[in-house]
């Protein structure tokens, strides 16, 4: 798209025109708009949001720092809209009479509550203007002060003077004077309980408190540290209120002395209070009620059992196996208390997926111990659910789908869950393969079990290495399905035993021992009227060499095939080093490999860091890495046992060649919130895929692609790549990958925000039997091929989701031969990505 610069002047004048004239519409006569705020800190201009955030008046919010236009919206609302329609209409009888035979007085109510409604959704929608508040000025100058105060500057001083500009608008200097900053200079202790003191000087070394600058953070912090560390060293009363700090700044060497003061235990009994030294208390008993509800709160225990000193009480006879739920419990009986023990079990005893959020409580004993009594409320055994869907894609008129689940809660009465599903749909294509089209001509059925044990099952102690609270877990899953439709029809068998812990709240670890995957094609034949255009390129130059006899199109299957022989095997003009030869030579060997059965056994780790604090976090980072290692262990097999290689020089398993690869990949997103719902959001991902031994190539399952509404946004999914190639094979694919992504995301108005996006990257082969010195990656030369596609983004936020629209341009296409840059930069070529949720 060109804009003419005489267009960009009449837009910025037009913006400009705008904001100068209408927004003072709603400002009164005595008051003053709020345009700009400056903040100088010791004679230095302070724009960091940090600082910003401190201000209780901030000017209107501005699209592009140009036009407020949430601003605009709420000056089109009119004051008291009521009051001026009902006055418009009832200021002329006669016309109001005419209103009412023309809409009747119901549809004339209904207009005026129309025109009432539209006015509050404009107030609502837009932003009031902010007008300048002496006492919110104030505010902003108390929260200056406070914060500098609270971070060593104990002498600081705010001032702040409001400059009137023309046309009734104002700005604010803001002005902070720190001096000298103070120092935390000697820590000194007054802990009345001797336990309590035994107990800090063990921990000392650890304290937040040093020799540096003040800050108050600090010392609540060390407050938090101290009631952790107490309670969790059996001090079962302490709380974070018993922890005071007294300081002296009294001498003017800027240094602070710090005494941190616990006193002894406040015992409120009747009317008086009285204090004692803490002491540590250990936990004598746990008893653990399995059968806890409302609808048994009347009911008699009848089934009382010990395990390893856990006693465990059911109404009716015991379900759960005691094992399994000690193993979810990790307050101990006969051991010290320790407060993170019961955060512990309820997490633990939440993840079984067998009962509902426990309830535990402490009961203080005489003898100075504790009895902790566990409630769990079993759900319900069985949970039946369906789930029924209505689609539609590019390739399918209409789809139906019925996905019914079975739960079943500790099946062998270890909390295990077992989940068996199915699958069913049907639908009709748009374009049938097979010259006409069918009704419900694509259909699959399938069905899935999984299995989750709640710990690692292994014949291997594994405690010491992965330890309870680190909520391990093994699934086991297999699953089947069988695909009718328009293209190659297909059968997959899959299963996994995996493994999943958590050593932390930020990351996760997950090992499956093998993976399982068989996939076989079960209409090869359908192979060119499903990929048309390598049919087109191949039945062209089939033409070009007057190949049928009439000069009709090859057929499929029959012509095609022989066509592929022939030219491969010398029958027609073509020689190896014409290039038609080397392209029916490519769409055979893209044929073989997307028609051959596929046989994968791997073994994968990945790991996941994600240091999101909760779903409204914006500034965290989230790193990915996964290790995947295919056929080795059928390799060596193989090997051992002398087995026979097949034409292709692959050993077979089930007369499957299994597939053999090492495949890595690294994926890293970062997020800053910048402040009013400004959000820059990054990431970079780089994966690699190598075929070794019993494979030259990649499966197409384990392969990457570039493009589409998560990747590369300037082309659709599928149709970026390899590397240079200008191939217009219908899916893309290789297996060398980098991508990069980066995104500014602000709020427009309301729910309503845009984004505006750079995405870079694209897929190469390398190390594989593709030799398209374009479509692989031969050196850091290869680089030159990145694809860089630029644009824009409107989006809608429903709150449970995110509704998007992204726009994007061919900034820098590899595929062009000379110039590269922005040939294809124009709204008729640009890529239009609807999708759900953000792309990362």
């Amino acid at each position: 798209m060109k804009l003419h610069p005489f267009k960009i002047v009449f837009l910025v004048f037009i913006a400009v025109f705008i904001s100068s004239c209408n927004t003072i519409k709603r400002v009164g006569k005595t008051e003053h708009l709020l345009v700009n705020n400056t903040i100088t800190v010791n004679d230095k201009k302070n724009n960091t949001e940090r600082i910003n955030n401190l201000i209780s008046q901030k000017p209107n919010r501005k699209i592009l720092k140009v036009l407020p236009l949430k601003l605009h919206i709420y000056n089109l609302a009119r004051p008291n809209i009521d009051s001026i329609v009902n006055e418009q209409i009832n200021r002329n009888p006669k016309r109001k009479a005419r209103m009412e035979r023309f809409l009747s007085k119901k549809q004339l109510d209904k207009y005026i509550e129309a025109k009432v409604r539209f006015n509050a959704w404009l107030k609502k929608t837009g932003e009031a203007p902010v007008i300048i508040n002496d006492a919110k000025t104030e505010k902003s100058l108390r929260h200056l002060e406070a914060f500098y105060i609270n971070n060593g500057w104990f002498n600081a001083e705010a001032t702040a003077k409001i400059d009137t500009l023309e046309n009734q608008r104002a700005t604010i200097n803001y002005t902070v004077k720190t001096g000298k900053p103070y120092f935390v200079d000697t820590l000194t202790t007054s802990i009345a309980s001797p336990v309590l003191d035994s107990l800090y000087k063990l921990s000392e070394k650890n304290s937040f408190i040093k020799k540096e600058q003040y800050k108050t953070t600090t010392f609540e912090q060390e407050k938090d540290r101290l009631t952790d560390y107490f309670r969790n060293s059996g001090v079962y009363h302490f709380s974070q209120d018993y922890v005071f700090f007294e300081m002296d700044s009294i001498a003017n060497d800027h240094k602070v002395k710090v005494d941190l003061q616990i006193n002894n235990r406040v015992v409120r009994k009747l009317d008086s209070n009285y204090q004692i030294p803490f002491t540590t208390y250990k936990v004598k008993d746990v008893n653990i009620f399995t059968t806890s509800s409302y609808e048994n709160r009347n009911k008699t225990i009848s089934d009382t059992l010990s395990y390893k000193n856990y006693n465990l009480f059911s109404i009716g006879k015991m379900r759960f196996n005691p094992k399994a739920l000690t193993d979810a419990i990790f307050i101990t009986p006969n051991n010290t208390f320790r407060d993170i023990n019961r955060t512990r079990t309820y997490r633990h005893i939440s993840n079984l997926k067998t009962f509902k959020y426990p309830d535990i409580e402490y009961i203080e004993n005489n003898d100075s111990t504790l009895t902790a009594n566990i409630y769990l409320t079993p759900l319900k055994k069985f949970n039946l659910s369906f789930r029924a869907e209505v689609s539609q894609s590019n390739i399918q008129t209409v789809g139906f789908s019925l996905n019914p689940s079975l739960l079943m809660r500790n099946v062998f009465r270890g909390a295990e869950t077992l989940e068996l599903s199915a699958i069913g749909s049907i639908g009709s294509s748009k374009d049938a393969a097979n010259d006409r089209d069918h009704f419900f001509d694509i259909n699959e059925i399938g069905a899935n079990l999984r299995l989750t044990i709640p710990r690692l099952l292994s014949p291997f102690n594994t405690e010491r290495i992965i330890p309870k609270h680190m909520l391990p877990s093994t699934r086991i899953t297999l699953s089947t399905t069988s695909q009718t439709n328009i293209g190659l029809d297909k059968q997959t068998l899959s299963g996994v035993f995996n493994y999943k812990w958590l050593p932390n709240k930020t990351a996760t670890h997950r090992y499956d021992v093998f993976n399982l995957q068989y996939v076989r094609n079960l209409n090869i034949a359908n192979y060119f009227q499903v990929y048309e255009t390598s049919f087109n390129n191949l039945n062209n130059i089939a033409q070009g060499l007057n190949y049928t006899a009439d000069g009709s199109d090859l057929s499929i299957p029959t012509q095609t095939n022989l066509f592929i022989n022939d030219v491969l095997n010398g029958n027609t003009t073509l020689t190896p080093d014409d290039p038609d030869f080397k392209s029916v030579s490519a769409i055979n060997e893209r044929k073989n490999r997307l028609t051959e059965n596929n046989l994968i056994i791997a073994s994968n780790y990945s790991y996941t860091k994600d240091k999101r604090e909760n779903l409204f976090d914006e500034t965290f980072s989230i790193f990915r890495f996964k290790l995947e290692l295919a056929g080795n262990i059928f390799s060596a097999a193989a090997n051992t046992l002398g087995l026979e290689k097949n034409n292709n020089d692959q050993y077979e398993l089930f007369n499957v060649a299994f597939s053999q690869y090492v495949k890595t990949e690294f994926d890293y997103i970062r997020h800053w919130d910048l402040g009013k719902k400004n959000v820059l959001a990054a990431r970079g991902f780089i994966g690699i895929a190598i075929p070794y031994g019993n494979s030259k190539n990649i499966p197409f399952s384990k392969s990457f692609f570039a493009g589409g509404t998560n990747d590369n946004r300037a082309w659709t999914a599928y149709n970026l790549g390899p590397g240079s190639s200008k191939t217009n094979n219908e899916f893309n694919e290789a297996n060398l990958k980098i991508a990069f992504n980066f995104e500014s995301r602000f709020n427009i108005f309301g729910d309503v925000n845009g984004a505006l996006f750079v995405d870079v990257g694209n897929i190469w082969n390398v190390l594989d039997d593709v030799e398209d010195p374009k479509a692989t990656f031969n050196n850091l030369s290869s680089l030159k091929d990145i694809a860089i596609g630029t644009g824009f983004g409107i989006r809608y936020d429903f709150g449970f989701a995110v509704a998007r629209l992204d726009l994007g341009f061919k900034t820098y296409n590899p595929a062009l031969e000379g110039n590269r840059w922005l040939k294809n930069y124009s709204l008729s070529k640009a890529v239009y990505n609807i999708g759900i949720n953000y792309p990362f």
